[in-house]
């Protein structure tokens, strides 16, 4: 009997209210989405998500828009409005999980907070993102990404020593508070499946962030030592590094296990570093890692960037370029893996990225690119709410849609 499912998705049949706008809670909602829940996308009728019109535009909407917005049902819903929130109420009430992204206490006052679903929904899902979580005495503060990076000690390690901490050119604290809140909705998904009763996913950006910290905590608690920035470099493993080669392109290698970095040096033709009983364990090549670190650099100084990753290839070195966008497009490797889905938008194709995990027999997919505002707005006001035209017309008219 054929066991391909490749067009079922795991979370067919969950459908899933996205109340929020800019990157975590709808990120979470993109994850979701993909894999196969119904999410239907709240904006306000004036502008929508503000996401729509950042950063490179083509035809008036965000590229950004098409992937973040990919699988949803975009409906507009004026919050601020009574109608508006009952009408959110309703279809709150026919759903499996509830995402927002509202600074703490914002649903509340409007009367939907998760309290307001327990008698008419119980099994209700209701996943928060905030900057500091939902309790404590931080709990009430803004908290954008780039503020909970540093609170969360991410930002802290991340540069050269003396030097300003650096960000990314990303807003990595958002996924990772989506990538959280994602994973909070599905185990509480599986633990409805017990009682039949939904639960609150709380998720604070800067403690998604504080989850990326690795040892920070008990190397300080234990030894009261407090991990500094390193710059290309990872405290207390050696060699991982970046390295310059001779046509200027630069490569990260990471030879930090023992076997490995004999293999690096003999590659190098440095049979003397392989045998040096200094270097024979990380602990020793920690603290000579100048010495090693000199070497490698100057091997690969010798050697164009394409030249030295084939011979560490060939020494079975953990190595690789450093990719932009232009390089991930045109690798082999990335199209091998389907990492790019294409979609059109007003006729024209975008590439898109596709998302990970990557399953066997149900994976995820992009049906479709971020709709326009209100695209689905007859369909959900319609089919699950049964409102009809005119109704929709004059909910238009006195702007609740």
């Amino acid at each position: 009997m054929s066991t391909d499912n490749s067009d079922f998705r795991p979370l067919a049949g969950m459908r899933v209210i996205e109340v929020g706008q800019l990157l975590a809670g709808p990120f979470a909602g993109t994850l979701l989405g993909y894999f196969g829940a119904e999410v239907i996308k709240i904006e306000p009728p004036e502008g929508g998500d503000p996401i729509r019109s950042w950063r490179e535009m083509r035809d008036g909407t965000s590229l950004w828009w098409a992937t973040l917005a990919r699988n949803k049902k975009c409906i507009t819903l004026d919050l601020r409005t009574e109608k508006g929130r009952e009408l959110l109420r309703e279809l709150t009430n026919t759903a499996d999980v509830f995402v927002e992204n509202f600074r703490p206490g914002t649903m509340e006052k409007w009367g939907l907070g998760p309290d307001t679903f327990k008698e008419v929904n119980p099994g209700l899902i209701y996943a928060r993102i905030s900057g500091y979580g939902q309790t404590g005495p931080n709990a009430t503060k803004a908290g954008f990404a780039s503020v909970c990076e540093a609170y969360g000690g991410f930002r802290y390690v991340n540069g050269f020593p003396g030097e300003l901490p650096v960000r990314p050119n990303l807003s990595i604290g958002d996924t990772l508070a989506g990538i959280h809140a994602a994973m909070g909705v599905l185990l509480a998904y599986i633990g409805r499946q017990r009682d039949g009763l939904g639960q609150v996913v709380d998720v604070a950006i800067f403690e998604a962030v504080f989850n990326l910290l690795e040892a920070v905590i008990p190397e300080y608690d234990g030894n009261g030592v407090i991990r500094q920035p390193s710059g290309s470099t990872l405290t207390g493993i050696v060699p991982t590094n970046t390295y310059r080669c001779a046509d200027g392109k630069l490569i990260v290698i990471g030879a930090n296990t023992d076997s490995m970095f004999k293999r690096l040096v003999e590659a190098m033709g440095q049979n003397q570093m392989a045998d040096d009983p200094r270097l024979s364990h990380n602990a020793g090549r920690v603290t000579h890692q100048d010495e090693v670190d000199s070497a490698v650099q100057a091997w690969a100084s010798s050697l164009d960037s394409a030249s030295a990753l084939a011979q560490l290839d060939e020494a079975s070195v953990a190595a690789g370029p450093i990719y932009d966008a232009k390089d991930m497009f045109e690798d082999e490797h990335f199209r091998a893996r389907g990492l790019f889905q294409e979609v059109t938008i007003d006729g024209k194709p975008l590439n898109i990225p596709a998302i990970s995990p990557r399953l066997t027999r149900t994976p995820g997919r992009t049906d479709f690119a971020g709709p326009s505002m209100g695209e689905h707005n007859a369909e959900v006001f319609g089919a699950i709410l049964g409102l009809s035209e005119t109704a929709m017309d004059e909910l238009k008219t006195a702007g609740v849609i």
